[in-house]
C-alpha cells in the first residue's frame, strides 16, 4: 500500500510537468533520501516512513537551510511522534505545511500544536453547497445484529486503525478483545449482512460503486465468499420468478435485475502480509485468487484500482478492511457498507469516499440514465453513535451550523415528500389538479385530462421548464429512496407527475414513445393500481402489459416537402389541444433548422426569427391561432431556404461557401462567378491533388499557410474583379476560419 502510495505521489507530479522525468526526485529508501538533501534537490518526493533511523541513534542533520518548504499531506497519525521528529530534527529550519481533512482534535489538538493555526479552512458542508461533493446520507440496518458495546476502549480502536503493529502487538490486542471480536465476527450475523448487501445492493436507484469496509482481513475474504454466495442464489431465485410470472412489465424488470446482476464483478483488497496463504487457511480462507486478482494486470494493462475506477467496468463491489479507506477517489462510489468500529478522524476520512461529484451517468436497471445525486452509508455496526461527534469536530467548521452534512436516511423521504408538494402546488397555480386525477376511475388509461394538463404547461416554456425541474427533483429523489421505499407506502402522485411529464416530453423532445411507455408502466406496476372503489392500493398482481393503455400520443410526423399549409391552418381552427399542436410545430422546427443550420453556417437569421416568435408566444400577445400562423409562415421560409441550393445548381456545402463569398448587389455574371469560385475551392480542398488538408493541418504554423495559399490562389483565378483587395482580403480570411473551425471540431471538411 505504501508503495503504491509513494508511487502515485511522484507520477502525479510528473504529469504536471513540475518534475521532470529524468530528475531523480523518488528517493527508493531512506540512505537515499538522506543523499538527496546533500545534492540540494529542488523537490523530493517520499513518505514519512523513509525518516527511519537506527533506534538508539540521534537523527543526523541534513540541512540546516532556512528556505525549505515541507508539505505534508494527510497531517494526521505518522506526521507525529517518532518519525515526525525525524524528520524536524534532520530539517530544523524548514517551514511546514499541512494539509488533512481530518486533523487530530480532542483535548490535546495535536495538529495544531505540530504545525500551528489553520491557515485556511474547507469543511463538509462548504463543499456541499459549492457542489464539490454530494450530500451523505446514513442508514442503520439489520439491528438485532448490532453490537451494542458503546465503551470500546482506546486499544481496541487502535487495534483496528494502526497498521503499524507488528504481530506480537496485534495478537495481544486481539486476546485481550476476543469477545468484541467474535460478536462482530459472528457467522449468523455476517449471514444475515451479506444478505442485506445482496438485496440493497441490486436494488438501489443509483447504480455506483461499492465499498464494504469489514472489521479485518479474514472478515473482508469471509464476506467477499458469502455475498457471492448470496448473489448467485438471488439470481436463481430472480430467472425462477421470471419463468413463473405472466406479467411482462414484472418479467422486464427482473431481467434488468439479472442482467444486471450477472455483469457485477467482486474483489477484496487488503495489504498483503507475511506467510498469508498459511495464516488465511487456518481460517478456513483461500487468500491465493484474491492476491492474484489484486496483482495482475487485466488484457489493457490496467489494474485493479483502474478498473475499480472506471465508472464502465463491471468491478462494482470491494471488500476491503483498511485499504481505500483514505486518499482514494473514485468519484461513482456511491455506497459504503459499514460493519467495523470506527470514530473520528479515521471515520471522517471513510466516509468521505462516497461524498465524490460523479459527472459520468450510469444507465440504470430500469434503462433510466441517472447522475449521482448523493452518497449512502449503510451502518451494520452502529459507528453512527460516534458520528454526532465527528460531524461536529470535522464537517461543520469552528463556526458549528445547524444541520449535518450527513443526515439520515429518513431525510429524503422528508425531501421527497416535499418536492411532491411544491410540484403539486406549482401545478395548483395553473388549474392542473393532480390529486383529483389520481382519484379517477382508469387515471392512467384516459389521456384527456393528462392532455388538458398537457396542453396548459406547453402554453408557455417558462412553465415547461419549470416543471421539467420539479419533476426532476422527484425522480432523482424517488431513486435515490431505492431500494427502502418500495416497501413503503405507496405514493400515486409520483406516477402522475412523471406520466405528465412524459406526455410533454413526447411533444418537445420527441423522446422514444415506447421506452417512455415501459417506464411508465413500470413505475405503476412497482407503486400502485386503481381498484373498483376508485382508491390506489398496493399492487398485488398486475395484468399482462398492455401498450394501448399506454402513452398513445407521439406528435406528427412532418415532411417538409409534402407539407400543406393551407390544410393545416383550417385544421387548427378545430383542434381541442393548441398548444400541443403550435408543441409539435415548434419540435419539428427546431429539428429541422438545427439540420439546416449544421448544412450552412450563414443561416442564423432564421434562428433568430424563431426566437422572436417563440418571444412573442411566450409573452402571452400573440393569440394561439396567429402564433401558429406565424410559425407555419416561418414552416416556409424554411422550405423555400431548403430547396434554395437545387434552384442554384448547388450542393449543399458549395451554396455554405457561395453564401460565404458572396458580395451584396452582384449582376448576373458575378453570381456565377462567384457560384464558380465556391466549386473550384471546394473540389481544390477535397479533391484535388496533392492534398491540403492533410491531418492536423490545423495546428501547424506550415501547414496552415499552406491552405491558407491555396485559398487565395483559387479565390484570386475565380472571384470577379470587383472584389477589390480588401473586400478579397476579408473574404480569404472568412473562408480560411470556417475551414478552421470545421477541421478543428472534426466536422466536414476535415483530413
Amino acid at each position: 500500500d505504501r508503495t503504491d502510495l509513494d508511487g502515485q505521489i511522484y507520477k502525479n507530479f510528473l504529469n504536471t510537468d513540475t518534475v521532470a522525468q529524468n530528475e531523480a526526485a523518488q528517493p527508493k529508501n531512506s540512505e537515499e533520501m538522506r543523499k538527496f538533501f546533500g545534492q540540494n534537490k529542488r523537490v523530493v518526493f517520499t513518505l514519512i516512513q523513509k525518516f527511519r533511523y537506527d533506534k538508539g541513534k540521534t537523527y543526523p542533520l541534513l540541512s540546516d537551510r532556512d528556505d525549505i518548504i515541507v508539505m505534508v499531506d494527510e497531517a494526521h497519525r505518522t506526521q507525529y511522534a517518532a518519525l515526525a521528529e525525524n524528520m524536524r530534527t534532520g530539517l530544523p529550519n524548514a517551514n511546514f505545511m499541512a494539509f488533512t481533512g481530518t486533523p487530530l482534535l480532542g483535548k490535546d489538538r495535536k495538529t495544531n500544536e505540530w504545525f500551528g493555526d489553520y491557515v485556511s479552512e474547507y469543511n463538509f458542508q462548504q463543499a456541499m453547497d459549492d457542489g464539490a461533493t454530494v450530500p451523505l446520507f446514513y442508514e442503520k440496518r439489520v439491528s438485532e445484529m448490532m453490537n451494542q458495546n458503546e465503551n470500546l476502549s482506546e486499544e481496541f480502536y487502535q487495534l483496528l486503525e494502526d497498521e503499524d503493529l507488528d504481530e506480537a502487538q496485534q495478537a495481544k490486542l486481539e486476546q485481550k478483545f476476543a469477545t468484541e471480536m467474535q460478536v462482530i465476527k459472528r457467522d449468523d450475523r455476517l449471514e444475515a449482512i451479506a444478505k442485506d448487501i445482496v438485496n440493497h445492493f441490486a436494488n438501489r436507484g443509483y447504480l455506483g460503486k461499492g465499498l464494504m469496509v469489514a472489521i479485518d482481513k479474514f472478515t473482508a475474504v469471509k464476506m467477499y465468499d458469502k455475498v457471492q454466495q448470496q448473489w448467485k442464489g438471488e439470481i436463481k431465485n430472480l430467472v425462477g420468478k421470471i419463468s413463473k410470472s405472466d406479467n411482462d412489465i414484472e418479467k422486464a424488470q427482473l431481467r434488468r435485475i439479472v442482467e444486471y446482476m450477472r455483469s457485477v464483478e467482486m474483489a477484496v483488497v487488503i495489504s498483503e502480509d507475511a506467510n498469508e496463504v498459511e495464516k488465511f487457511a487456518a481460517q478456513g480462507l483461500d487468500i491465493k485468487p484474491h492476491r492474484d486478482r489484486i496483482q495482475r494486470l487485466d488484457a489493457q494493462g490496467h489494474d485493479l484500482e483502474y478498473n475499480f475506477k472506471d465508472p464502465e467496468h463491471p468491478l462494482q463491489l470491494v471488500f476491503v478492511c483498511a485499504m481505500w479507506l483514505t486518499g482514494f477517489d473514485a468519484p461513482t462510489l456511491s455506497t459504503l457498507y459499514l460493519d467495523k468500529p470506527m470514530r473520528g478522524h479515521t471515520l471522517m476520512q471513510t466516509i468521505a469516499r462516497a461524498n465524490r461529484v460523479a459527472s459520468h451517468q450510469i444507465a440504470g436497471h430500469r434503462g433510466k440514465v441517472i447522475e449521482k445525486k448523493n452518497g449512502e452509508i449503510v451502518d451494520y455496526y452502529n459507528v453512527f453513535r460516534n458520528m454526532k461527534a465527528a460531524l461536529k469536530e470535522y464537517a461543520q467548521g469552528s463556526d458549528g451550523g445547524e444541520d449535518a452534512p450527513v443526515q439520515e436516511k429518513s431525510q429524503l423521504f422528508e425531501l421527497l415528500d416535499q418536492a411532491i408538494a411544491e410540484t403539486e402546488a406549482f401545478c395548483l397555480e395553473r388549474a392542473i389538479n393532480l390529486q383529483q386525477v389520481l382519484h379517477t376511475e382508469n387515471t392512467f388509461k384516459n389521456l384527456s385530462q393528462f392532455k388538458a394538463y398537457t396542453d396548459i404547461l406547453l402554453s408557455r416554456d417558462e412553465w415547461r421548464k419549470s416543471f421539467a425541474i420539479y419533476s426532476n427533483t422527484v425522480s432523482s429523489l424517488y431513486e435515490a429512496c431505492k431500494p427502502e421505499i418500495l416497501a413503503q407506502a405507496v405514493r400515486p402522485i409520483i406516477a402522475a407527475i412523471e406520466y405528465l411529464r412524459n406526455l410533454i416530453d413526447t411533444h418537445t423532445d420527441r423522446a422514444n414513445i415506447d421506452a417512455i411507455s415501459i417506464k411508465i408502466a413500470e413505475l405503476l406496476d412497482e407503486s400502485l393500481v386503481v381498484n373498483n372503489a376508485n382508491q390506489l392500493t398496493v399492487k398485488e398482481s398486475s395484468p399482462p402489459y398492455q401498450p394501448q393503455h399506454q402513452i398513445i400520443q407521439s406528435g406528427k410526423t412532418w415532411d417538409l416537402s409534402k407539407i400543406n399549409f393551407e390544410k393545416l391552418r383550417a385544421e387548427f381552427k378545430d383542434v381541442t389541444y393548441k398548444h400541443i399542436e403550435i408543441a409539435d410545430l415548434r419540435a419539428f422546427i427546431d429539428r429541422k433548422l438545427s439540420l439546416m443550420m449544421q448544412q450552412n453556417i450563414t443561416r442564423t437569421d432564421f434562428a433568430q426569427r424563431l426566437q422572436e416568435i417563440v418571444d412573442k408566444y411566450n409573452s402571452g400577445s400573440s393569440l394561439a391561432e396567429n402564433s401558429f400562423s406565424e410559425l407555419l409562415d416561418f414552416v416556409e421560409s424554411m422550405k423555400i431556404e431548403d430547396e434554395r441550393h437545387v434552384r442554384e445548381g448547388l450542393t449543399e456545402d458549395e451554396l455554405e461557401l457561395f453564401d460565404i463569398i458572396k458580395k451584396d448587389k452582384m449582376t448576373k455574371d458575378e453570381e456565377q462567378k462567384v457560384k464558380l469560385a465556391a466549386k473550384s475551392l471546394l473540389h481544390r480542398l477535397l479533391e484535388a491533388h496533392p492534398k491540403v488538408l492533410v491531418q492536423d493541418w490545423w495546428k501547424d504554423r506550415q501547414t496552415q499557410n499552406s491552405v491558407r495559399k491555396e485559398v487565395e490562389q483559387v479565390l484570386d483565378s475565380n472571384l470577379p474583379e470587383t472584389y477589390d483587395r480588401t473586400l478579397f482580403t476579408q473574404t480569404c480570411d472568412r473562408v480560411f476560419n470556417l475551414i478552421v473551425d470545421f477541421s478543428s471540431q472534426g466536422r466536414k471538411w476535415a483530413a
